[in-house]
């Protein structure tokens, strides 16, 4: 089930890719069912919060009624930044996949590890590297693209 979740995700990189940004995907599982879903819009909204894994929290919370998404999962395509991992951690999501690590700004395990910080009053499970090769290379290809432009 995770890989198919993750693809799920992957569409919505996808989405975001189209749009010219960045493409990073994510949706949001309870009981097995996509609640929500976000990608990327940042630039398009001018929202420097506009991140996909915003985007799909800000989504469950009005599909569910309530900020606490726990027994929620969350899959996003690459390594949720500090500011997504915060949110995480604040919603209660019960489960992180993660497609692809970001070494350079990743706040789950790569620079920081804030959503398993035993500090800090709530802890998600992550599973890591989910459909990894997919994930990284429609990063790649984005870059590349806009390399040469």
């Amino acid at each position: 089930m995770k890989e198919f979740f993750m693809t799920e995700a992957l569409k919505e990189a996808k989405k975001a890719f189209e749009l010219g940004e960045i493409p990073i995907g994510a949706v949001i599982v309870k009981d097995e069912e996509i609640i929500a879903r976000g990608h990327n819009l940042r630039e398009i909204t001018k929202d420097p919060t506009a991140h996909a894994e915003i985007m799909a929290i800000r989504r469950a919370s009005e599909a569910l009624g309530g900020w606490r998404l726990t027994n929620c999962d969350l899959y996003v395509t690459i390594e949720p930044c500090p500011m997504c991992a915060g949110a995480i951690m604040m919603s209660r999501i019960s489960r992180l996949f993660i497609g692809s690590m970001d070494p350079k700004g990743g706040a789950a395990g790569s620079l920081y590890n804030i959503v398993n910080d035993d500090r800090l009053n709530h802890k998600a499970e992550i599973i890591y590297d989910v459909l990894s090769n997919e994930c990284s290379s429609i990063m790649k290809e984005f870059f590349k693209k806009l390399r040469k432009k």
